[in-house]
């Protein structure tokens, strides 16, 4: 239920920020069954958007990245999913500063309290809560 109120929070956030919203795209993701080839796939697309500039399109793939990488049983792949979807939200912000960093720090936080993690990803996990941090404390939200 979290993680579907997280996901539904994230959604609300792109389309109050006005950004595009792919209704098909989310249904199918909805409805995909758990896979690697699913898994692949939504790698896959979530990278081909992130290279196009396409930050919400790729966090709608890293979104379906994550659900598959759970469903599978890959916790450490669930770490880098919710630090590649945190990326996506925090690329969107330094292109628009209206974009709300609260989602990020949401999956940064829980990708760091994952044990599983490599030691790659939870750099990485750290450096991107750096900046949610810096942002936000900057701005005088609280940053936890």
């Amino acid at each position: 239920m979290k993680k579907l109120f997280a996901l539904g929070f994230i959604l609300s956030l792109a389309a109050g920020a006005g950004l595009a919203w792919q209704e098909p795209q989310a249904a199918a993701a909805e409805t995909q069954a758990i896979s690697w080839d699913n898994w692949r796939a939504a790698k896959l697309k979530a990278e081909e958007h992130d290279g196009n500039g396409e930050f919400v399109e790729a966090l709608q793939y890293y979104l379906e990245y994550i659900r598959q990488a759970e469903g599978l049983g890959r916790p450490d792949l669930v770490a880098w999913g919710k630090n590649n979807a945190a990326y996506m939200i925090i690329k969107r912000h330094k292109q628009d500063a209206t974009v709300d960093l609260a989602p990020a720090r949401q999956m940064l936080e829980e990708g760091q309290a994952i044990d599983q993690a490599t030691e790659d990803c939870r750099k990485l996990l750290e450096s991107n809560m750096a900046y949610v941090k810096m942002f936000l404390d900057r701005i005088g939200l609280d940053a936890r």
